[in-house]
């Protein structure tokens, strides 16, 4: 099937089909004059690809795990390497969460201590036209 077909099929869109594939996650044929020619099996290995995204897996993670994939959802059998690869995987989640939470908790912090302390010094401040200041 054409990429266009396969984006109709899956719902994602042919870019990121096109960069599933350069990730290695997706497999193509390519026709004499050029076209990706994808499969059957492509509509379940994008299903596949995209659960394991929504679980937070990088590319590079599911490119691991994904020849281990079985079903829409997908189960990973419990092997050593892939229960390895997931639990660390979850541990950079772990570890970016509690980042997280520690700037919430600060910025919490600062804004509870400028309502108590009030004033009309600085111009009125929406947040729209500023972008977050990493941590």
């Amino acid at each position: 099937m054409r990429i266009g077909e396969l984006s109709h099929r899956t719902g994602v869109n042919a870019h990121q089909l096109r960069y599933y594939e350069a990730q290695g996650l997706l497999e193509a044929d390519r026709s004499a004059n050029g076209n990706r020619d994808y499969p059957e099996h492509s509509v379940l290995r994008v299903t596949q690809i995209r659960h394991l995204l929504g679980a937070g897996l990088s590319s590079e993670d599911i490119a691991y795990l994904l020849p281990c994939a079985q079903g829409e959802v997908p189960e990973l059998p419990g092997c050593p390497d892939l229960l390895a690869a997931m639990q660390s995987r979850m541990q950079r989640l772990t570890d970016q969460i509690d980042r997280l939470a520690r700037s919430r908790d600060a910025l919490a912090a600062y804004i509870a201590a400028a309502e108590q302390t009030g004033g009309d010094s600085y111009p009125p401040f929406d947040g729209a036209d500023r972008e977050a200041v990493p941590a």
